[in-house]
């Protein structure tokens, strides 16, 4: 067996190439609040773009909590409006291993470096999990002294939900922090 096929010893999977990379962080200095997905779907690392999925709610609700339809814009312009806004996106997971998009498949997860994220962004005021499996490391995310929410998943996978509902939750969030 090769160095590159041996199982790591703490969680039993190999190493190396088979582990996907997720997206970089997309702040400002005048960030107040960060959107924490889980790690980016397939349709997202493809195309190199957060929430690409055309099912996923994530800019249809930014539309409708701003008077903007997002989904219009090119990505870089969408990219610009969210920075204008004081809104940050990112993922919990740097790196991890998993067949398909869901969540629950996520399996070998490394942490993103929410503290330094932290350091980056000096205006930050709160941060809130898009979804459970963000929300799982919410004991991580309350050390950094923030407070920490809990969002309804835009992802398509999220069906109980409505995006009525979905959207009175994230106004409710993002209008504490003067986002909506």
């Amino acid at each position: 067996m090769s160095s590159a096929s041996t199982p790591d010893k703490l969680t039993g999977l190999a190493p190396g190439p088979d582990k996907l990379t997720g997206l970089a962080p997309v702040v400002a200095p005048h960030t107040r609040l960060i959107v924490l997905g889980s790690f980016p779907s397939v349709a997202s690392l493809a195309a190199q773009q957060y929430y690409a999925h055309p099912r996923n709610h994530f800019w249809p609700l930014l539309g409708a909590l701003w008077g903007i339809d997002l989904r219009a814009l090119p990505y870089a312009e969408r990219l610009a409006v969210v920075r204008e806004r004081g809104l940050g996106i990112w993922d919990v997971y740097a790196r991890c291993q998993r067949e398909g998009s869901l969540d629950s498949a996520i399996e070998a997860a490394e942490l993103n470096d929410l503290a330094g994220l932290r350091e980056r962004t000096p205006a930050l005021q709160a941060l809130a999990h898009n979804g459970g499996e963000s929300a799982r490391t919410m004991r991580i995310t309350r050390a950094l002294g923030l407070p920490v929410h809990r969002l309804p998943s835009t992802s398509p996978a999220n069906a109980s939900w409505s995006f009525e509902r979905k959207l009175a939750a994230w106004r409710e969030v993002f209008g504490a922090y003067g986002l909506a």
